[in-house]
């Protein structure tokens, strides 16, 4: 086969590839994993079934590169821990929020599958407490910095998959104030109101 035959095919097989991602990704999002089969994504893309497999192993892994939720807040967390809370939460409500909430909801949704499961988990460990455990002064710093995880994601799941009208309806000036500072009391050295030492809570339980 000539040199270019060769890269004739090699162009045509990535412009495949990409019209199946492309495909899937606008199916999942509109459908979710679970109403989203492999035959109507090759349809979409005007590609056989068996190239969808071929090209991204199978409809898990095609979800998992069409649905990318690491990196998201990088340029935040990685940033001054002064004001983070109201920056994260400005981050979110600000910042493609349509498309954070769509990938959120893709995900959540599809989150009975071990291996989104596994990838959601792991996102939220490398958006949050990675950058920020070793960062936080005081005790308790990775503990911390995973209650900011799951205040950003309880506000995800508030607004994209509860859809609560008190919160999607107050102002983003009124959430990123509430919730910023809330989220701003995990990361700043915390102090214990009653005087006592903040020691580990499973040394209570001993």
């Amino acid at each position: 086969m000539s040199e270019g035959a060769t890269t004739s095919r090699a162009a045509s097989a990535s412009a495949t590839r990409e019209a199946i991602g492309k495909a899937g990704r606008r199916l999942f999002n509109r459908q979710g994993y679970a109403g989203t089969s492999v035959r109507q994504i090759a349809a979409a893309a005007g590609a056989d079934p068996a190239l969808v497999i071929r090209y991204f192993g199978s409809k898990e892994r095609l979800f998992l590169e069409t649905m990318p939720v690491e990196g998201r807040f990088d340029h935040v967390t990685n940033g001054p821990l002064e004001g983070l809370g109201r920056r994260l939460v400005a981050s979110l409500l600000t910042e493609s929020p349509e498309l954070t909430f769509s990938i959120w909801r893709s995900m959540l949704r599809a989150s009975d599958s071990e291996l989104v499961r596994e990838r959601l988990v792991s996102a939220m460990e490398e958006m949050f407490i990675v950058p920020l455990a070793p960062r936080l002064v005081g005790p308790h710093a990775e503990l911390r910095a995973r209650l900011v995880a799951a205040q950003i994601s309880g506000l995800l799941d508030a607004v994209a998959i509860l859809a609560d009208e008190r919160i999607t309806e107050a102002s983003d000036e009124q959430l990123i104030a509430f919730y910023g500072d809330s989220i701003q009391t995990l990361v700043d050295v915390p102090a214990d109101p009653v005087g006592h030492d903040l020691g580990d809570p499973l040394d209570e339980q001993n």
